[in-house]
């Protein structure tokens, strides 16, 4: 097919939304750029370039009025990302990041080019997701009857608290609260989204209970126990119980079996938040520290943190199909059900929704659930080879040993008076640095440096590097000449 001229117009004097450029070329350009990244991934970067002039004067100009050549668009749109925090870089350990999995690339080019809606019946694709969904509990080991794929784990804990409301009240999806008293319990470290799940689903920020942890940072079955009972003798109805499957803040894994013990006497839904930790259920090794897993009403997962893939792929799974049905439901005049079977928007909070399954599904079929487990294996080594090297160095001091992939600690070089102070600027001196990514947390009032690994590009050598050049700038901040 030969090049199509560009068009200004569509020859009534129209603009036109045509390329200028034959799709082969155009399809050509992206894959170079795509390529160029992917190679630029295969190893740490040396430092994060500064944004250029050209990109600059890109963010200054107004609306466009008037197109440029389809080249010149996507060679600024490379320009662009090069000079973003990209992290599917082997030494980006801030935060709990994505690793842009290269088949979930391109699974996701492929589905944005069917631009396929899952609200309602997309046949094939509908039916992949159900697969998928099936695929992810069985990966973990949740024997879910009904799930979805979804943008993240605020939508997933919203979507399953919103399920348990129901539960707990019927119909209050139609009447309100009503005045109920109310409440749902967790950790003191549980995500904030869940704090968001109870404001928005009615419940309030004020009851949500954020109970005390253990030694290990685990939510104390306990005390989860007390207070059921005391607001259960009190009048207020419990929706749920939230237990964590890996903390951000540490990758702490709450009890799950004694938490389903506290739950399963009390009829309270177990709702876990696996948006990071859940996928190393997956894994040999790991699988105990997750036991009572399959008791839980609903697990909630991300797919693009510890499963490698592009955002967004969120996963909510319910071990009763009937559960979601309940809470989202309806009939519309725009929306006839026929021959009474249901829609994905019937059990989802969203509307219009792209085929995330697909790149989860397309990962799976292309590599097979053993090369997941050996990746997420390789993670948690380079976890604990982390910890053991902070415990060689005098000035270096961790938290506690890894529960999973993430293990925060601290600088602390003699002569220094104020540790958190000197830890909160050597994190902005690394990221200032450059050739290591890692962020600050504030752990018990001190702040720590927190690593966390879920890249499948993370080698041994990067896990050193961290090392090394933490201790590097840490005692230049400090005043002190490098020791070995």
């Amino acid at each position: 097919m030969g090049t199509i001229p560009r068009m200004t117009g569509t020859g009534d004097g129209q603009p036109s939304l045509r390329l200028d450029i034959s799709r082969q070329e155009a399809l050509r350009h992206a894959s170079e750029l795509i390529a160029q990244a992917w190679k630029s991934f295969d190893r740490f970067r040396p430092q994060e370039p500064p944004i250029d002039e050209r990109v600059r004067a890109l963010l200054q100009t107004t609306l466009p009025e008037g197109g440029v050549p389809v080249h010149e668009a996507m060679n600024d749109a490379g320009r662009i990302l090069d000079g973003s925090i990209s992290q599917a870089r082997p030494r980006y350990f801030a935060f709990i990041g994505s690793s842009g999995l290269e088949i979930g690339v391109i699974g996701d080019a492929i589905a944005a080019a069917y631009d396929i809606n899952l609200a309602v019946d997309a046949r094939a694709a509908t039916m992949i997701e159900r697969q998928a969904v099936r695929w992810a509990g069985e990966f973990v080991g949740f024997p879910s009857e009904s799930g979805a794929f979804t943008s993240g784990g605020t939508v997933s804990n919203t979507t399953a608290l919103a399920a348990a409301r129901e539960r707990a009240l019927p119909l209050s999806r139609v009447k309100g609260l009503g005045g109920a008293r109310v409440a749902v319990y967790c950790s003191k470290e549980v995500h904030y989204s869940i704090t968001r799940a109870v404001e928005l689903l009615g419940i309030g920020s004020e009851n949500l209970r954020a109970l005390p942890i253990d030694e290990h940072r685990r939510l104390w079955p306990d005390a989860l126990a007390r207070a059921i009972d005391e607001d259960i003798a009190d009048g207020i109805t419990p929706i749920a119980v939230v237990a964590s499957a890996g903390t951000t803040l540490t990758g702490a894994i709450d009890p799950l079996a004694e938490l389903a013990d506290v739950c399963e006497a009390r009829r309270v839904w177990l709702h876990v938040d696996g948006a990071y930790g859940l996928p190393a259920a997956g894994v040999p090794s790991m699988r105990e520290a997750f036991a009572g897993l399959e008791r839980a009403d609903s697990v909630s997962l991300d797919a693009h943190k510890w499963l490698y893939l592009p955002k967004a792929c969120g996963i909510v799974l319910v071990r009763r199909g009937r559960d979601l049905e309940d809470v989202f439901a309806h009939q519309e005049g725009y929306l006839p059900h026929q021959k009474h079977e249901l829609y994905a928007v019937d059990i989802t909070l969203e509307y219009s929704r792209p085929f995330r399954a697909l790149k989860f599904w397309l990962a799976f079929r292309a590599h097979g659930a053993p090369a997941f487990r050996a990746a997420i294996e390789r993670n948690l080594a380079e976890a604990r080879l982390l910890y053991e090297e902070i415990g060689r160095y005098d000035d270096l001091e961790a938290l506690a040993p890894p529960q999973l992939s993430i293990v925060p600690f601290r600088h602390v070089p003699p002569g220094i008076a104020d540790v958190n102070a000197h830890n909160a600027a050597l994190a902005e001196a690394l990221q200032a640095d450059g050739r290591v990514y890692l962020a600050s947390a504030l752990i018990d009032g001190d702040v720590y440096l927190r690593p966390c690994f879920v890249n499948f590009r993370t080698t041994e050598e990067d896990v050193l590097a961290l090392i090394e050049i933490t201790r590097e700038i840490g005692l230049k901040l400090a005043g002190l000449e490098r020791r070995v």
